[in-house]
């Protein structure tokens, strides 16, 4: 559970249109996070894709530093904070996790925002999953 593999990944050109168009989104800085539940079985429940704006930091190496943060900040928080409330399994949540911070910030803050971004998504989600499942239980 503490891997970050291919599949979990957000890869498709498909699915990244998808959530761009349709999905919804919130700030919690220095993360915007978008989402979008699909109908479709997977292996994992969530698939995530984690931007960092060139316009924003000119150099890879900056960029890839950031990514590489956020990366292994979700690597290990997503089984404990994201994985146990998402129970369908006919649903994938798309996840997007784009940089919008103008600083450099060490690991530990990276860990603290995901982890609170992970909770915001989390109320914005469940009355919707709990709709929807009461939404099958009238019919």
């Amino acid at each position: 559970m503490k891997n970050f593999t291919k599949e979990e990944r957000l890869c498709s050109r498909k699915s990244l249109d998808l959530l761009f168009k349709n999905g919804s989104s919130f700030l919690l800085y220095p993360f915007r996070v978008s989402y979008l539940f699909v109908p479709e079985k997977s292996a994992f429940p969530v698939q995530v894709v984690i931007n960092v704006s060139k316009k924003r930091f000119k150099r890879a190496h900056d960029r890839n530093l950031i990514k590489r943060r956020t990366r292994e900040a979700y690597r290990l928080h997503k089984a404990s904070a994201l994985y146990p409330l998402l129970n369908h399994p006919d649903q994938l949540l798309l996840l997007s996790l784009q940089f919008v911070g103008k600083e450099h910030y060490d690991y530990a803050f990276f860990e603290k925002k995901l982890g609170n971004a992970f909770k915001k998504l989390m109320l914005t989600i469940e009355p919707s999953v709990d709709l929807s499942a009461s939404k099958h239980e009238t019919d």
